[in-house]
């Protein structure tokens, strides 16, 4: 099985077409007429979206994007009252969390066939088609300017001269941070993984509410190193800014994306609609020019993926991800980030 293909603080709306629309409650909806909630980066939920209205003219789509971690406060606090009929493209970690698996409805979508058993639920709650993993952007720029080494792994970010030259996304509000948080206890364990956060935390200039941030911070010339994810990293590459993609070389961490029916949903048979969407052909190839793991077989790494260092077997960089032990530690992990590292 290859790889391929895969959150800020701030709301996003997107219609259906990918523009700007109004944020509906379930209430009162009708035939034709859904809402999603998501936390795909605000453009690859605007080109999915123009995707699934190509195929599915006759439903309206009203999207609420938020990062990972609030949107997971969002569901629990609506948990008696959902207001929305699909949660799609949202951490495996989060939606694993037994208060949000009450929350969705059994269903087995047309195709799920295509996506190994390993990335859906056994009792058909949820399934993953896209993902995302950890990578560094590093501006070459200001490496040059500052006389810094090129860093190939977590370990070398905590060479001194790195003091105030790195950000990360944090993990309380971002999947990506706390993917990175996450995959670092689990590759040296807790007692070692703490040290190595304390000691890396004396060289973090900011710990940002957003995967992207860090990166785009870095690409600027702000800092030297953002924490980010991969696609980020490749976009700004093609974008022209000096940055060179680095995978640390103990293993990026990584987070899977997955979509599930909410058992309250309004509109469930276009609901059930979107979700076979998913699936389908057009789906899975828009997810290929998307992201950097696709877990449905069938489509090609795009080339300035390669281009810019993503390996062909992605899977071979990949931290083996326990992803049960991401979402029972959560709360725990996160509450003693914050007592001792939070800002």
């Amino acid at each position: 099985m290859k790889f391929w293909g895969i959150k800020s603080f701030m709301v996003c709306l997107f219609a259906a077409a990918g523009i700007m629309g109004a944020f509906l409650p379930a209430t009162g909806v009708h035939a034709g007429e859904i809402t999603v909630y998501t936390s795909y980066e605000e453009d690859e939920a605007a080109a999915f979206l123009a995707a699934a209205r190509r195929d599915l003219p006759d439903i309206k789509v009203n999207l609420l994007r938020l990062s990972t971690g609030d949107l997971h406060a969002r569901m629990l606090a609506e948990s008696a009252n959902p207001r929305h009929d699909v949660i799609w493209g949202w951490a495996v970690t989060n939606m694993v969390d037994p208060r949000i698996l009450n929350m969705l409805e059994p269903y087995r979508p047309q195709g799920i066939e295509k996506v190994p058993a390993r990335f859906r639920d056994t009792e058909n709650r949820w399934f993953a088609t896209t993902g995302y993993m950890a990578a560094f952007c590093v501006n070459n720029e200001v490496l040059k300017r500052r006389n810094l080494p090129m860093p190939t792994s977590w370990e070398d970010l905590l060479k001194p001269e790195f003091k105030g030259e790195v950000v990360m996304p944090n993990p309380a509000s971002s999947g990506t941070g706390y993917l990175q948080i996450a995959s670092i206890l689990q590759m040296k364990g807790e007692d070692k993984g703490w040290r190595y956060l304390e000691d890396l935390d004396k060289n973090i200039a900011q710990y940002i509410k957003s995967g992207s941030r860090p990166c785009n911070a870095a690409s600027a010339g702000e800092f030297a190193v953002g924490a980010s994810f991969a696609l980020r990293a490749i976009k700004n590459i093609d974008e022209g800014f000096p940055i060179t993609m680095v995978i640390p070389s103990e293993g990026a961490g990584n987070e899977l994306e997955a979509t599930g029916l909410m058992k309250s949903s309004r509109n469930k048979k276009d609901a059930k609609r979107f979700i076979d969407w998913a699936l389908s052909a057009n789906a899975v190839n828009e997810y290929y020019r998307w992201k950097e793991i696709v877990t449905v077989s069938g489509g090609t790494m795009p080339k300035n993926f390669v281009a810019a260092g993503l390996p062909e077997d992605i899977g071979s960089v990949m931290v083996d991800m326990d992803f049960n032990w991401s979402a029972t530690n959560r709360d725990r992990i996160l509450n003693t980030w914050q007592q001792r590292l939070e800002r």
